[in-house]
């Protein structure tokens, strides 16, 4: 689950991040109240999506007058904010932070993310604040400092020490406010199963103290049970409608650019389908996984929320059967036609418990847009060659 960042910005004060003083606003009204609440002769009007690369697309502007915060609100409320990371179809913006403005005198990235081949949360640092982190391990990956910090011990001083060895930051006062910072933003990471924290920039004041200029984070969606607090701060505006809906049948839904769907139990499985698909010469719409309960309803949602999608031209159903029974599924399959419209070609390869029972049942269906496979690959190959026939 992803937060804005007025939202993490809540979070690092509890923490004692230190970051600018701000307000949220849904109006231009809003906003020019929060000016004036702050005070000072400069702020910064930022919207707030779940993406970065927001100042890139317009959506974070530097007001020097009252009036010019109510104009840059009016333009910024209500936009469709089109980023890197929102893709070509852009996110609506609904509300927008006011910010104080800052003495800005050097940009840093600090961020924490978990390395999965290391197993260990990773900070990851660069003198290259203010710029897209991808695009700096791409043409400079040697700017970017990343420290593995065991849990089991948790952060210490000498993480402390290379991270700021490695920032070029001698001044000692500045070293120290730095390794506070970290110490500061590590903990906050794991007290709250955070996936990602990204700050970015992390700015250098005139007089050496540093501030999160920015805020982006994401937390483990297993965990939220264990932060009721946080979990209530998830705005579905932001999320994928069909996402959402997928998550409340269970089923795991990610929307994708291809136009064969895919229906498969098991991440693993479905990412393997979606290669194997890749593979064949065809481009997956979707990762689906029903699970280890998938029924008749499940199912049948499952198609729903797929052909819901105008580009796919098949749908490739691929299960294993070692919780959920192939039987079961084929049965599911057959009711799901009945309950929805399935208007393309859907290739159907089970295996595993009762994988003979299920082929029977599949076969004496006799449905003709059903289509039976024998193995991961033939059922790819089938579902490529449906897609490009139609």
């Amino acid at each position: 689950m992803n937060i804005h960042e007025y939202q993490a910005k809540q979070i690092f004060a509890k923490y004692g991040v230190p970051t600018p003083r701000g307000i949220v606003a849904n109006t231009p009204d809003e906003a020019v109240k929060n000016a004036q609440e702050l005070g000072g002769e400069i702020w910064v009007v930022k919207a707030q999506i779940h993406a970065g690369g927001r100042g890139l697309g317009g959506g974070v502007k530097l007001a020097r007058s009252i009036e010019e915060v109510r104009t840059l609100a009016s333009e910024i409320l209500g936009m469709t904010l089109v980023t890197h990371q929102t893709g070509p179809e852009g996110k609506l913006v609904q509300k927008i932070y006011i910010e104080e403005g800052a003495d800005i005198k050097d940009e840093l990235y600090l961020g924490v993310v978990l390395d999965r081949a290391k197993e260990m949360p990773v900070i990851m640092a660069s003198t290259e604040g203010g710029m897209a982190i991808e695009d700096v391990a791409h043409d400079n990956p040697e700017k970017i400092i990343k420290i593995a910090v065991d849990p089991a011990i948790g952060f210490q001083g000498f993480h402390g020490r290379e991270l700021v060895f490695g920032l070029g930051i001698t001044d000692p006062i500045q070293q120290k406010n730095l390794i506070s910072f970290a110490s500061k933003l590590y903990k906050l990471y794991m007290e709250n199963d955070a996936e990602m924290i990204e700050i970015n920039p992390l700015i250098k004041t005139g007089n050496g103290e540093f501030l999160a200029l920015d805020g982006k984070m994401g937390f483990d969606d297993s965990a939220l049970g264990r932060h009721p607090d946080i979990e209530d701060m998830r705005d579905i505006s932001e999320e994928d409608p069909d996402e959402r809906e997928a998550s409340q049948y269970g089923l795991s839904y990610v929307s994708l650019d291809g136009e064969i769907g895919c229906m498969v139990n098991g991440a693993g499985l479905a990412m393997g389908t979606m290669d194997t698909i890749n593979y064949m010469g065809g481009t997956p719409a979707n990762f689906l996984d029903v699970g280890g309960k998938a029924n008749a309803q499940t199912v049948a949602k499952g198609f729903e929320i797929i052909l819901k999608n105008p580009n796919v031209k098949a749908i490739f159903v691929n299960i294993f059967g070692g919780i959920v029974r192939c039987d079961r599924i084929a049965n599911g399959i057959l009711e799901a036609t009945k309950m929805v419209d399935v208007h393309v070609p859907v290739i159907v390869r089970l295996d595993g418990t009762n994988a003979a029972e299920a082929a029977e049942i599949l076969q004496n269906a006799n449905i003709a847009n059903v289509i039976a496979a024998t193995d991961l690959a033939d059922g790819a190959a089938k579902a490529v060659a449906a897609a490009k026939q139609a």
